[in-house]
């Protein structure tokens, strides 16, 4: 119990780190293909 039992990988990388730089570029993209889907559906069942 007094132990610490930390493990540390050095080498590797967490996919949600890698990720994360490109946030400021995905999001938005994503949001302009959502809308633009949801306006095309709102105009064709109309």
């Amino acid at each position: 119990m007094s132990h610490d039992h930390h493990t540390h990988h050095d080498g590797d990388q967490d996919v949600v780190e890698s990720i994360v730089p490109l946030m400021p570029i995905v999001l938005p993209l994503g949001g302009a293909i959502l809308i633009f889907l949801l306006a095309f559906i709102a105009v064709f069942m109309a």
